[in-house]
């Protein structure tokens, strides 16, 4: 691959060590990481995201609930496929990477598309209603956005999400707290799928580890390494989701 042209990376910067954060870009760079593939990185801020997917020809991945196309990044552009290849969605863009170079390590192993997809939506319903409502205003109060992003994710998450972030989980209340549990509730019910392996699928990692680990990445990094509610997570489950973490490590490198 060593005349392989880089992939451009299309991801949300943040003030955050190593600007990373988001959770469905994450399942992206663990994979491109995974397979050593040579990428960079296009910082991408909200009020950008649409445009930006719009020129490159990635089509929506979703509807906001007034019926209009949903841009959303991770995005990735393809210049080494004929004719150039330009996409949106973590799982379509694992799909394209292992079909384009079959030589690297399969993120979605052979016959497991439906499988990975199914987890994928079984995952978030386990765990969405809870994590959203704790995270997303963290993202506000501990100014983990920059500033041309801040009003466009508040207004953007409320339309999708209904209510005012202000009141979906505040600090010292009995709904925090219920949320906090259904979250260990549901990644419990994870735990229980993952069984005794080391990854979902055995030995190796796959797209479902990547899924759970960039929202456990997104945790990290929006409430704070130090922060004692990650602090807990990082307990939950005899410590699964911190070693979880560990052992994908080696792929969380990110380009400056």
């Amino acid at each position: 691959m060593a005349n392989l042209k880089p992939l451009v990376f299309y991801d949300i910067p943040g003030d955050v060590k190593d600007t990373a954060w988001s959770p469905n870009t994450w399942r992206v760079r663990y994979a491109l990481n995974y397979k050593h593939l040579p990428y960079t990185t296009t910082w991408t801020e909200y009020p950008s995201i649409a445009r930006t997917c719009l020129s490159l020809g990635a089509g929506p991945t979703s509807t906001w609930p007034s019926g209009a196309p949903m841009y959303t990044l991770p995005a990735l552009s393809d210049p080494s496929t004929s004719p150039p290849t330009a996409l949106a969605g973590s799982l379509a863009i694992a799909l394209h990477l292992d079909r384009a170079y079959p030589d690297t390590p399969p993120v979605v192993p052979a016959g497991t598309a439906a499988l990975q997809a199914a987890f994928e939506a079984a995952f978030n319903a386990a765990v969405s209603p809870h994590v959203q409502m704790l995270v997303m205003p963290a993202m506000l109060e501990k100014r983990r956005l920059h500033e041309e992003s801040r009003g466009y994710y508040k207004r953007a998450r409320e339309t999708e999400w209904g209510g005012s972030m202000d009141e979906w989980a505040p600090f010292g209340t009995e709904v925090r707290e219920a949320h906090w549990r259904g979250l260990r509730e549901g990644f419990g019910e994870v735990r229980r799928w993952l069984g005794d392996g080391r990854f979902f699928m055995g030995d190796t990692p796959s797209f479902a580890d990547f899924v759970v680990a960039g929202r456990l990445m997104w945790m990290k990094k929006i409430l704070g390494e130090e922060d004692a509610e990650w602090k807990a997570v990082e307990e939950w489950h005899e410590g699964r989701w911190a070693k979880l973490l560990h052992d994908l490590e080696e792929y969380t490198q990110v380009d400056p």
